[in-house]
C-alpha cells in the first residue's frame, strides 16, 4: 500500500499546459472511477484549480507511471507533452505536499485560503463518486485539521490577500481612482466574489455581474451592489467595461479577440483593463494583442503576490515546522496499520485460550469441585497457557543468542531491565 500524490502546478508549467489537463467540475466523479477501474488504485480524489491538477491516491505500489499514463491518456496528450511537467511524491512527501497546499504554503499567493475550501470539496466529491476509503478519509480529515491549526496558530492568513486581490491591486495601478471607472465581472464563484468585495472595498463606481445562471448573478450583484445580467448579454456591457475579471468554469473561451475589438471602437479606443483568472482562460489570448487592452492572466500576477510573499515569509516558516510534526504522527498512524493483523490474530489466540481455561474451570465445578481450588487452577493454568509460546520462543532466542529479539521482548512486554 503507498499513498501517492502527483500532478502539475503553476511552478511546474504554464497555463497553457495547466488548461489542458484540467478537469471541468462535473466529470470528475467519471474520471475518478475510470481510473480506478484502469489503473493499479484502489482510493482516489482529485483536485482541479487554476493553479493545480493533482492526484491523490492509495496505489499498489510506489511506482506512479500506470497511474500517469491514465492521465495523459485521459486528457489524449502525447508523453513528451506532459512529461516535462509532473511531479510525483510518495508516502510522507505525498502527505507533506497535500498539508502544505491546504495550509496556502504551495499556492500562488502564500497563505491565500481559498485552496482549502476546493480541497473539501474534491474530498466531497470523491466520496460521492464512492473513490474514497479509510486512508484518504483519514488523509483528508486530518489535513483539514491541520490546515486550520496553521491558520490558528501563525499569521499566514493575516492579511486579505489573495489572487482576487492581487487582480483588484493590479486593476488599481492602471486606473488610479476606481471610483470613475466600471467593472465587468464573469462568473459568480468564489473568486469573483472576492473580487467583487475587494473592488467595493477600493470604490468601485459600477460593478456588472455576468453569469450563465442571471439568479446566481442577482445574489451576488445585491450582496455588493451591482447589476446582474446573463453571459449572452456580455457584448453589449462589454463596451462599458474599464475593467474586465473573469473566472469561470467554461471549457471555452467566452471572450474573443472579435468580440473585444468591436467593444473598443464603441469605447472610442479608451482603455480595457482584463484579468484572465480561469484555466481554461475564458480570453482569447488573441485580444491581448490589441491596442488599448492590457490582458493580464493569472502567470502576470507574479509581482503583486511576490510582495505578499515576502510579507508572509516568518509566518510559513512558523507553519513549516508544524506541518513537519503533523506529517510524522500521520506517518506514525499510518505505519501501525501494520499490526493491526498481527494485534488482531494475538487477541484471537488469548482469547481462544481464555475460553478453553474457562471451560475446563465449568466442568470442575459442575462435577463439584471446590471453587476455591478451581479458581486457583483456573488463574495458573490461564497464566501457563498465556505465557507457554512467548516463553518458549524466548527460549530458542537466548539458546541461539539473539540478543535483539529479547531486548525487542523487553520492550514489547514492558520489562524493567534484568539487571534491575
Amino acid at each position: 500500500m503507498t499513498l501517492l500524490a502527483f500532478g502539475i502546478n503553476h511552478k511546474t508549467a504554464p497555463v497553457e499546459i495547466r488548461e489542458r489537463v484540467a478537469f471541468q467540475p462535473e466529470q470528475v466523479g467519471e474520471a475518478l472511477r475510470d481510473l480506478l477501474a484502469h489503473a493499479p488504485v484502489s482510493e482516489a480524489a482529485i483536485i482541479s484549480t487554476c493553479n493545480r491538477t493533482e492526484l491523490i491516491c492509495q496505489a499498489e505500489s510506489p511506482d506512479a507511471n500506470a497511474i500517469i499514463e491514465w492521465f495523459r491518456q485521459y486528457h489524449k496528450l502525447g508523453a513528451e507533452e506532459v512529461a516535462p511537467y509532473i511531479y510525483a511524491h510518495p508516502d510522507s512527501q505525498a502527505v507533506r505536499h497535500i498539508l502544505r497546499v491546504a495550509s496556502g504554503l504551495d499556492s500562488l499567493v502564500l497563505g491565500e485560503p481559498q485552496i482549502l475550501g476546493q480541497i473539501k470539496d474534491a474530498y466531497h466529491t470523491a466520496s460521492d463518486a464512492g473513490t474514497i476509503g479509510r486512508l484518504l478519509n483519514r488523509l483528508f480529515q486530518y489535513t483539514f485539521s491541520v490546515a486550520k491549526q496553521v491558520r490558528s496558530d501563525t499569521a499566514i492568513g493575516a492579511n486579505p490577500v489573495s489572487v482576487a486581490f492581487a487582480a483588484v491591486s493590479l486593476s488599481r495601478q492602471i486606473f488610479s481612482d476606481l471610483g470613475r471607472h466600471t467593472a465587468l465581472l464573469i462568473g459568480a464563484g468564489e473568486t469573483i466574489e472576492l473580487v467583487a468585495r475587494h473592488l467595493r472595498e477600493q470604490g468601485i463606481k459600477r460593478m456588472i455581474i455576468a453569469n450563465r445562471t442571471v439568479e446566481r448573478a442577482r445574489q451576488l450583484s445585491r450582496q455588493i451592489g451591482g447589476e446582474a445580467i446573463v453571459l449572452a448579454d456580455v457584448p453589449q456591457a462589454l463596451a462599458d467595461a474599464d475593467i474586465v475579471i473573469s473566472s469561470t468554469a467554461s471549457p471555452l473561451p467566452i471572450l474573443g479577440k472579435g468580440m473585444v475589438e468591436r467593444a473598443l471602437r464603441q469605447r472610442k479606443h479608451r482603455p480595457m483593463f482584463m484579468v484572465d483568472i480561469a484555466v481554461p482562460r475564458d480570453i482569447e489570448p488573441e485580444a491581448g494583442e490589441l491596442n488599448d487592452v492590457y490582458l493580464y492572466t493569472v502567470d502576470d500576477l507574479h509581482a503583486v503576490i511576490e510582495e505578499n510573499r515576502r510579507s508572509r515569509a516568518a509566518a510559513a516558516a512558523e507553519a513549516e515546522e508544524i506541518i513537519d510534526n503533523q506529517v510524522e504522527q500521520f506517518m506514525g498512524w499510518l505505519r501501525s496499520l501494520d499490526a493491526v493483523q498481527t494485534i488482531r490474530h494475538y487477541r484471537e489466540q488469548a482469547e481462544h485460550i481464555r475460553d478453553d481455561t474457562l471451560a475446563d474451570a465449568r466442568r470442575q465445578l459442575a462435577a463439584g469441585k471446590d471453587p476455591e481450588e478451581v479458581l486457583n487452577e483456573l488463574a495458573r493454568l490461564l497464566t501457563s497457557r498465556l505465557i507457554h509460546s512467548p516463553t518458549a520462543q524466548l527460549n530458542r532466542a537466548a539458546f541461539e543468542g539473539r540478543k535483539d529479539v529479547l531486548a525487542i521482548a523487553r520492550e514489547l512486554l514492558d520489562l524493567k531491565d534484568t539487571n534491575d
